[in-house]
């Protein structure tokens, strides 16, 4: 049996809710990459059976800290997925308590602020309150900023673009010296899965260009923009399997409780795919991107620590 029909079964036929023959199937999900403490620092981190916030602490903790990434005065912006106004239990957004833990580590890495926002789907105010993000980010000290108006955004090359050449990004992004994407894995119609490179549609205004003009190539063109993701968190923990983006029910929805880290983009999105129960290579924007060589989707070339709770 391939793995995608492996992981398939046991994903598509809904057992994933928590049961051990669930996380056997996501063991299997990073096979292949080196394993174990071989004294290089890891190209990814996969975190199995805990809850949010504390999946987030034990893959930031192998990963080397947060202190790696964000330095004493500086800034950061937060970019999870808050598309959608619906709650958690749904699934459409990133679990707030990701959001919440990842603004607690940068402020006790000595950030000056943390600021998070989407150029959401629904009405932003209420996605930003019915998703949970709002408050658990005040409630630690950060801001929310919104992103529902082409002011804030502003005009910019995209020169290693072949469908997307130029596009309007937040400015928050080009003015922030730290920029961690936490998007949440689940189904997308158009995209087939929506991840971190799919998630950075969130910090431009005119995405529906890109929906018109070859959705995959000018997902991984805007990857190619020189403001790069410094960390890339994917929340697996609730995972719509159908009816994305926004979804329908929570009959949509399987438990995963699974948490992935990494600097590069294609890698973390190739193992969220795997996870999912899709081989990488037929996800066209990861195919694309490892083409263009923004990052890997070989799994394998990677060394990568995995952590069952």
């Amino acid at each position: 049996m391939k793995r995608r029909d492996f992981i398939t079964k046991g994903v598509g036929a809904g057992i994933v809710a928590g049961s051990a023959a669930s996380f056997a199937g996501i063991g299997n999900v990073l096979a292949g990459g080196q394993q174990g403490d071989t004294g290089k620092p890891y190209d990814l981190v996969a975190v199995r059976g805990g809850e949010p916030a504390q999946m987030f602490d034990l893959a930031m903790e192998a990963a080397g800290g947060m202190a790696k990434y964000v330095k004493k005065g500086q800034t950061v912006v937060v970019k999870p997925n808050i598309g959608w106004d619906v709650t958690p239990d749904r699934g459409a957004n990133t679990n707030p308590h990701v959001v919440k833990r990842i603004v607690e580590h940068c402020f006790q890495a000595g950030a000056k602020q943390v600021y998070v926002f989407d150029n959401t789907c629904d009405k932003w105010d209420m996605c930003y309150k019915n998703s949970g993000i709002e408050k658990g980010v005040k409630d630690v000290g950060g801001q929310m900023v919104p992103g529902h108006t082409e002011s804030y955004y502003h005009e910019v090359p995209v020169v290693k673009g072949k469908s997307l050449k130029t596009t309007k990004v937040h400015e928050l992004i080009l003015e922030s010296d730290v920029f961690i994407n936490v998007p949440v894995l689940k189904h997308h119609g158009s995209a087939r899965l929506t991840i971190a490179m799919k998630n950075l549609m969130g910090v431009v205004w005119d995405r529906r260009y890109w929906h018109k003009n070859d959705l995959h190539q000018c997902i991984a063109d805007y990857c190619t923009f020189h403001r790069k993701p410094d960390l890339n968190v994917v929340d697996a923990y609730r995972v719509m399997l159908r009816n994305g983006p926004r979804g329908v029910s929570v009959d949509d929805i399987a438990d995963m409780k699974s948490l992935m880290v990494s600097e590069d983009m294609v890698a973390v999105d190739a193992a969220a795919a795997l996870l999912f129960g899709e081989e990488p290579s037929e996800i066209n924007y990861i195919r694309i991107g490892d083409e263009m060589g923004i990052g890997t989707s070989d799994l394998s070339k990677l060394n990568i620590k995995r952590i069952r709770v």
